[in-house]
């Protein structure tokens, strides 16, 4: 009863903030709070021009996206939402398939030494760049090279490359200073992706707006906050493309997306976390409409500061976490389009398993623990969410849930970009951060847990934890991995210095007009099968 009482409350609260969010124009993104990577923008339009240039009688395929692509450079890149071009612009070195498995792209085949240290590529041959330059295994030591250098965002990734080889014209041997599993999943995003040498050294620093790749479509302009525009790669390696332009056009506002994609203006809706409410209005039109939903790869929760604030106090923090009813946080707020969890490893990880299930809320515990951290009549702390309106329903949620336990949950709305910098340093109690997730689970999981990692905004340090999280990264046995993943849960959920809640969906609207699409679990839409009737 109290459960059911309690999710009305909720829905109250969500609906009102519906009605806010309808009578606004423009507005912030629909994502609840990082994903992966900023997609903070400039206040790019709700309502796109249209754009010129699409050949004569030419198929033209329209994709809205939630912002506008920061960096279309994979160099300089850390926003989600760049991924979505590049991967039309730029194929990569090794891809992942319908089932999440990593298959060669450019590279032909691979072979890894029995100590994980050395990987030898044969590279595919006959492929060229789009500006007619060749691809071989010059380009990948060039662009291998340069992500390590200091101001690319890629160093971090590469981090572990000693020297990169090329043995001949399409043999590249790659040879890391540790064992390191996570390798060749970095290689199926931006680490991996290929660039023209050519013209990285022809526009310099100015490349960003020159993106040449050797992908199936090529860059035609980026005008910011409103759409980027590519053309057919008629000579690309794979057969050329079925369509003769693509426009990314950028929609802030999630309705504003959902209108667009019921009016024809676009023909792909990537991203409709930002509009679940309006999902039944696409979804029901099933003559014209097809909504896919798919469990995504990343995590969605709470940074508990554990220097700063109530936080210090262990037994605080695992009564946040006990309060949490996950399943009343995903049908409130998603109508089922998300699933609740409780690790960073979702469904389809070789790390998922056990340290994913929760527990409902346990009323007498909670009491017990707030007692144990010696605020027996409750406790209030500042809560920093985004700007959004799913960020504030994220927040209003959490509010109510925990109110009945009398911890007051006090929301300060911060720009996501501040939010990242007060994460950095420290400068909150509580902060509502995920992750859009990658493949491996080294991706979702160290850089988050060990002591100073570069997104373990909660600053918490545990030696053991350190250890077990670099044994998992070095083991190439997925069992022993997955074990080693379990051990690190298990001191993670006792210490909650991040509360898990929920791994959020994938969720695309397709016109019928679409066809040849293939669903690929990171959430990104390849365009090279891509058809429009």
């Amino acid at each position: 009863m109290r459960t059911k009482r309690l999710q009305a409350a909720l829905a109250a609260v969500v609906v009102g903030a519906m009605f806010t969010m309808a009578g606004c124009s423009g507005g912030g993104s629909g994502n609840t709070g990082a994903s992966g990577s900023s997609s903070a923008a400039s206040a790019p339009s709700s309502a796109p021009a249209e754009t010129s240039g699409a050949p004569a009688g030419g198929k033209v395929l329209n994709i809205g996206i939630n912002a506008d692509p920061p960096s279309l450079d994979p160099y300089a890149s850390s926003a989600l939402v760049d991924r979505y071009v590049q991967n039309s612009i730029f194929d990569k070195l090794f891809d992942l398939d319908k089932d999440g498995k990593i298959v060669p792209m450019l590279a032909e085949s691979y072979e890894i030494s029995p100590d994980g240290k050395t990987y030898t590529l044969k590279l595919k041959q006959g492929v060229k760049f789009q500006d007619g330059t060749d691809f071989n295994a010059d380009a990948v030591k060039f662009n291998l090279d340069r992500y390590e250098e200091d101001n690319s965002r890629r160093k971090n990734e590469l981090k572990f490359v000693d020297s990169v080889t090329a043995v001949d014209a399409n043999t590249v041997k790659i040879q890391l200073s540790q064992p390191f599993s996570p390798f060749l999943s970095i290689l199926t995003d931006r680490a991996g992706m290929m660039a023209s040498p050519s013209a990285v050294k022809k526009y310099g620093d100015d490349f960003v707006n020159h993106p040449v790749g050797t992908g199936p479509y090529a860059f035609v302009e980026h005008v910011s906050g409103d759409h980027v525009t590519l053309k057919k790669n008629d000579a690309y390696w794979n057969g050329a493309p079925k369509l003769d332009e693509i426009n990314y056009k950028v929609f802030t506002d999630g309705p504003a997306m959902v209108q667009n994609l019921r009016s024809g203006q676009i023909d792909i809706a990537s991203d409709l976390n930002g509009a679940i409410k309006l999902i039944p209005s696409i979804k029901d039109d099933t003559a014209n409409f097809t909504i896919i939903s798919e469990s995504g790869m990343g995590f969605q929760g709470i940074h508990l500061n554990v220097t700063k604030g109530p936080f210090t106090n262990k037994y605080l923090r695992e009564a946040v976490d006990r309060a949490i009813d996950r399943d009343a946080f995903v049908k409130v707020l998603f109508d089922g389009y998300a699933s609740p969890g409780n690790s960073p490893f979702s469904p389809g990880s070789l790390a998922y398993g056990d340290s994913d299930k929760y527990a409902k809320p346990d009323p007498d515990a909670i009491k017990a623990l707030l007692a144990k951290g010696g605020k027996p009549n409750g406790f209030s702390f500042k809560f920093q969410v985004g700007t959004g309106t799913a960020a504030q329903q994220f927040g209003a949620v959490l509010q109510n849930m925990l109110k009945p336990y009398n911890i007051t949950v006090e929301l300060e709305q911060v720009e996501f970009g501040q939010m990242l910098e007060n994460g950095t340093n420290g400068n909150f109690e509580a902060l509502q951060i995920g992750w859009s997730g990658r493949p491996d689970p080294d991706q979702n999981f160290y850089d988050f847990v060990v002591t100073k990692g570069s997104q373990n905004y909660s600053h918490y340090a545990n030696p053991e934890v350190d250890k077990l999280a670099t044994e998992a990264r070095q083991e190439q046995d997925p069992t022993k991995r997955k074990a080693y993943y379990n051990k690190a849960m298990d001191i993670l959920h006792d210490d909650v210095e991040y509360s898990y809640i929920y791994h959020q969906n994938n969720i695309f609207g397709f016109s019928k007009k679409v066809t040849g699409f293939t669903y690929v679990p990171d959430g990104i839409i390849r365009t090279a099968g891509l058809d429009k009737q």
